[in-house]
């Protein structure tokens, strides 16, 4: 039986299909016909179900494109912009290329398992081609509900298809780290941008389970004695904009922090002394570690400038800002006098870094080295291991010319496969380890959990100071496992703590 359905200051009708799904009455242009009163649409949608009924096909009311009625469909839409990214890119990379040109009507369940058969063949991941069909079902599900098409061509009926069990869908393992991963893990990262922000960065990472785009979005108002707030995220957008918003699943919340870990956040923070951004006009703790964007057509001196002004070569330069002690003194004595007359920066023109971390940046120039000791490849170049000086311990990072040829040792890998998010991982896997309670597991986390056992466990002072503790015990295990390698560090944060634990 028909029925009304109320929408704003206006009736639609509803029918049942041959289908079994409910259709919209239409007018001949497609639109849905609004009705001023619920028995007016009444009516209509009992007539529509009567020719349904009589053997007369209900066809949509005008014939559409799928690309037509897909650029409609994401004008419509009102998202986060991270969801509209997602969406933009998976609807012009995958689903229009494969379904352009058909009318939306005729697109049927074959052409569907064909599209993702062949995406399949291409050698892209299964939990990739669940998502975009997960978005073209959306897609058609609303068509559908505008009565364009009369079933949802993309619906998986339930007991076909291969039956291997719940865990089909079921993700890698998630590679982790413990905390003298961590650690070790940060130190290099250190190195490798030559400052101590990285080192603060991921071992903030490991130790709060923040997720990447919350540690990016996380203002210095927010670093609080024995707590760190997590109220917005910056999330990078393809154009490069960094987008702030609510972090995931709107989990704004309050991390507990150990003693040692408010410390060294604090002590950054005081050490920065970072003005407002010019993107969002806040304060943040941890900036980019390499010039912005655009950045060459700022004025200010470049490597050349000094080269020219020294009266050596660029090749000369970049051996004395890497220490390479192969120039004679007075060259370097020219070289550094340039420097400290044109006001150079390293690695920045004009002094200006950019705001934020790029994502991809961070975890292909920083990250992955740390944890794996190799850099990716990137044409021209094959992966190859970042290139060291063995003195002092761990190994500084070889720059420069011929920088694999002057090399004297490399890095063993901590955690092969590992990112940034792991380290979210490996902090729940740490709270786990030490007996932490599920409500302030999740508390931590950000994650909520509705069941009804939840409802009725609280967090008390007691089982927030046991995790503090333990969270502090491993760290000082940590830190006396890496005293035990070398007793002091190149990066000085980590220095400082392995002398005062000593």
């Amino acid at each position: 039986m028909g029925y009304a359905e109320k929408r704003g200051t206006y009736w639609r009708a509803r029918y049942k299909m041959a289908s079994g799904s409910y259709g919209t009455v239409k007018d001949s242009t497609g639109a849905t016909v609004r009705f001023r009163t619920k028995r007016e649409a009444e009516q209509a949608a009992n007539e529509a179900e009567v020719g349904v009924r009589n053997g007369r096909r209900t066809e949509p009311a005008a014939r559409v494109l799928f690309e037509d009625y897909v650029n409609d469909w994401y004008a419509r839409q009102d998202l986060a912009a991270s969801t509209m990214q997602n969406y933009r890119r998976r609807l012009e990379e995958h689903l229009l290329p494969a379904f352009q040109g058909r009318e939306l009507a005729a697109i049927q369940r074959p052409d569907v398992l064909a599209w993702e058969r062949k995406e399949r063949a291409s050698g892209y991941a299964d939990s990739s081609i669940r998502s975009w069909r997960a978005l073209l079902h959306l897609v058609f599900a609303d068509a559908l509900e505008d009565g364009l098409v009369t079933a949802n061509p993309v619906a998986k009926r339930r007991g076909r298809g291969k039956r291997v069990g719940r865990a089909q869908h079921r993700a890698a393992e998630k590679v982790i780290t413990d905390a003298l991963g961590v650690l070790l893990v940060a130190e290099r990262a250190a190195l490798l941008s030559g400052r101590d922000d990285e080192f603060v960065a991921v071992t903030t990472l490991g130790f709060t389970g923040m997720r990447w785009g919350e540690l990016v979005g996380l203002e210095t108002k927010y670093v609080r004695p024995s707590s760190v707030r997590v109220e917005w995220q910056l999330y990078e957008l393809d154009n490069g904009v960094f987008e702030r918003c609510p972090p995931k699943d709107e989990s704004r919340r309050t991390i507990t922090v150990p003693g040692w870990l408010s410390d060294l956040l604090g002590d950054h923070v005081a050490g920065t002394r970072s003005g407002p951004c010019g993107c969002h006009g806040h304060r943040y703790v941890f900036s980019g570690h390499r010039a912005a964007n655009h950045a060459a057509r700022q004025p200010g001196p470049r490597l050349a400038d000094v080269a020219r002004r020294a009266g050596v070569s660029v090749g000369t330069v970049s051996g004395v800002l890497n220490g390479h002690g192969t120039a004679a003194d007075a060259t370097r004595v020219r070289v550094e006098g340039a420097i400290a007359d044109l006001g150079y920066v390293r690695g920045v023109v004009g002094g200006v870094l950019a705001p934020h971390w790029r994502r991809n940046g961070f975890a292909t120039w920083l990250f992955r080295p740390a944890a794996t000791g190799w850099y990716p490849g990137k044409a021209p170049h094959a992966p190859r291991p970042v290139p060291l000086l063995a003195e002092p311990w761990p190994g500084v990072p070889v720059r420069g010319r011929n920088a694999a040829g002057r090399a004297e040792c490399c890095w063993a890998p901590v955690a092969p496969s590992l990112t940034p998010h792991g380290l979210r991982h490996s902090y729940k896997t740490m709270m786990v380890e030490l007996g932490t309670p599920a409500t302030l597991m999740d508390a931590q986390m950000g994650h909520a959990d509705g069941s009804v056992q939840a409802l009725y466990a609280h967090i008390t002072a007691g089982m927030t100071q046991r995790l503090l503790d333990g969270l502090t015990d491993v760290w000082r295990a940590a830190l006396a496992e890496r005293r035990r390698l070398s007793p002091g560090s190149p990066v000085g944060a980590l220095d400082q703590l392995l002398r005062a634990e000593g």
